[in-house]
C-alpha cells in the first residue's frame, strides 16, 4: 500500500496529464458497508459538482490532506485537473461502477464521458480520515472496458 501511495504522489495526484493507464489488476470486491459506499459516492459526486460549478475551494476540499499539501492551493490543484483530466473536470455523464480494493485501498470506479464525448474509467483512490470521513487520495484515468457492453 505504501508503494501505491508513493506512486500516486510521485505521479502528481493523477497520472501525467492525458495519460490513460491500462485497467488495474489484482483488485478484489470491496466489503465496505453501504454507509461507507454512500459516503464515497457523495465525496466523488461532490467534487465533480464543485468542478462543474466553478467552486475551486470546495473541489479542493474533497482531496485528501496529502494531496492538498502536494498542490498547496485550490487554484493550482484545479488547473492541473483542467489540463489533464477534462473527463472528470467537466463530464457529460457520470456513472458509478464497482467499489473494489487494490492493495487494501478502496477504489471507486466511475465511468465518465468527457466534454469531447470520449469515455474513460476514472479510478478514485479513497482514504478514510481519522474522523471517519472519506477524501479522494488520487485518481487515475483508464481505458473504459465497458464500451459496447
Amino acid at each position: 500500500m505504501r508503494f501505491l501511495a508513493m506512486l500516486l504522489l510521485l505521479g502528481g495526484l493523477f497520472a501525467a496529464p492525458g495519460w490513460i493507464a491500462p485497467a488495474a489488476a489484482d483488485e478484489t470486491p470491496s466489503t465496505l458497508p453501504q454507509a461507507d459506499r454512500d459516503a464515497i459516492h457523495g465525496v466523488i459526486d461532490g467534487q465533480i459538482g464543485a468542478f462543474r460549478s466553478g467552486d475551486d475551494g470546495a473541489a479542493f476540499g474533497f482531496a485528501s490532506p496529502g494531496i492538498q499539501m502536494q498542490f498547496g492551493d485550490a487554484a493550482t490543484f484545479v488547473e492541473m485537473v483542467k489540463r489533464g483530466y477534462a473527463p472528470v473536470y467537466h463530464p457529460r455523464t457520470v456513472t458509478f461502477g464497482a467499489l473494489v480494493e487494490i492493495d487494501g485501498q478502496p477504489v471507486q470506479k466511475v465511468r465518465v464521458v468527457g466534454p469531447d464525448g470520449a469515455a474513460a474509467m476514472a479510478l478514485y483512490f479513497m482514504e478514510r480520515q481519522p474522523d471517519g470521513t472519506w477524501r479522494i487520495g488520487g485518481c487515475m484515468l483508464t481505458q473504459d472496458d465497458s464500451v459496447g457492453a
